[in-house]
């Protein structure tokens, strides 16, 4: 699930080369409910008790829950839908439907009724996004439940909500709001899709740093480990949020700098410590957000074997070329015409900061975002605009500040489509 919107392997391989009555026109006969399990040992929520008991038939639990601008956790609030219920909302799980795909299964579009939540028709009601557990999945189980431990507690406006889930004989689902605008991975890399804008770009990763923020911060501090493009998705207004928590797993003790487990994720993201010692620590996720910050910058891929020999991973390559302002340049994504190049070096600055191979020197994910803020404020300069600029009395456009083509040799974009990753 780590990276169920468009994973091309297995997501946590190592790192190598419902108690809700029957919806209407539903027979209850068919309903069958979740079978009980036992609570994970890393996390214990309501939501454990909730499908433990799922035998009863009590009051659907509400979904809707009030806006909470700095982000809290939660009583869980899910609703358990049934299989045949969100079969209906996706029309089958139709073809046409999907929009998403990756290695814990697929992702459907589908709607629901915003006060009953029962199915609805296409257009009527609200969208949501369903994830459907492939079967052949080995972790699909556990990853399931994580994402129900965890996104079912937290309330930030940075994180997807997630909204329900099933679990119905081998079916195991989860529903969240729908995404409109899909992933940022997309809208950095797909062909045919307009790249965004500088401000953009800085406006996506400052509502980033705030979701990975509030987990941090939590005193129950909650690892993300899986930081990365395809697991930022955007709203319509291309707001982001943090979706994709199969692979999130408790802080360290209050005694402990770190976390020992096996290295899981997605190669070109994982911070040097993690890769090579099994050690998580917190400061493990700013490495991940420090190389989302060079994909933005660079319009490349983190891991891209599309690419020629040496330059496979994108910080072996960059990481040297951000401490010089002419290599600079150079490595700036070229579809981005303008920008301020005093953004662009403090942009640089941080994410090497945020690349520190010691753990211990990387800044915290709070003061990621203060810089990030402080950089948001730098406007464009534009060029002075001379006397021979006036024709017939009108003065032409200011000169865009910067209209870099940079070489074929440092954007080389495979050819083709991109691995399908969102649900917008």
């Amino acid at each position: 699930m780590g990276n169920c919107w468009g994973s091309e392997q297995e997501p946590d391989a190592p790192l190598t080369k419902s108690t809700t009555p029957p919806a209407s026109g539903v027979k209850e006969k068919n309903y069958k409910a979740p079978v009980p399990m036992a609570p994970l040992t890393m996390v214990a929520t309501p939501v454990d008790d909730a499908v433990a008991n799922a035998s009863t038939v009590e009051a659907v639990r509400s979904v809707t829950r009030p806006p909470v601008p700095m982000g809290k956790i939660v009583v869980p609030q899910l609703k358990i839908f049934g299989y045949s219920e969100l079969k209906s909302a996706t029309r089958n799980f139709r073809p046409d439907s999907l929009v998403g795909e990756g290695g814990f299964g697929r992702v459907y579009k589908g709607w629901i009724d915003e006060t009953t939540m029962a199915p609805s028709k296409v257009g009527v009601g609200v969208p949501i996004a369903v994830k459907r557990c492939n079967p052949d999945s080995l972790q699909g189980l556990k990853e399931w439940k994580t994402e129900i431990d965890f996104l079912g507690k937290f309330s930030h406006p940075n994180l997807v909500k997630l909204i329900g889930y099933c679990w119905e004989d081998k079916e195991l689902l989860l529903v969240y709001e729908y995404m409109q605008k899909g992933s940022l991975e997309n809208h950095l890399f797909r062909q045919r899709v307009e790249p965004p804008s500088w401000s953009k770009r800085i406006r996506i990763a400052m509502d980033a740093a705030r979701g990975l923020d509030f987990l941090h911060s939590n005193a129950n501090c909650v690892i993300y480990r899986d930081f990365k493009t395809a697991n930022i998705l955007l709203d319509e207004n291309y707001g982001a949020k943090l979706s994709d928590f199969g692979l999130a797993r408790l802080g360290p003790p209050i005694d402990r700098s770190h976390v020992t487990t096996q290295a899981v994720g997605t190669l070109g993201y994982a911070a040097p410590e993690y890769v090579n010692t099994g050690h998580l620590y917190v400061a493990s996720d700013v490495y991940g957000f420090g190389v989302v910050l060079l994909e933005i910058l660079t319009g490349l891929r983190a891991y891209d074997t599309n690419r020629p020999t040496g330059q496979t991973i994108l910080t072996d390559l960059y990481k040297p070329m951000l401490l010089n302002k002419s290599q600079l340049k150079k490595i700036i994504d070229p579809r981005m015409e303008e920008y301020p190049s005093e953004g662009v070096n403090k942009l640089a600055q941080l994410i090497l900061r945020c690349l520190e191979n010691d753990p211990k020197h990387r800044p915290q994910m709070s003061e990621v975002l203060s810089l990030l803020e402080g950089i948001s404020t730098i406007r464009m300069r534009s060029k002075p605009v001379s006397s021979k600029s006036q024709t017939n009395g009108q003065q032409k456009k200011p000169t865009k500040a910067h209209n870099h083509h940079g070489s074929s040799f440092h954007h080389h974009r495979p050819k083709g489509p991109s691995h399908k990753n969102t649900h917008g």
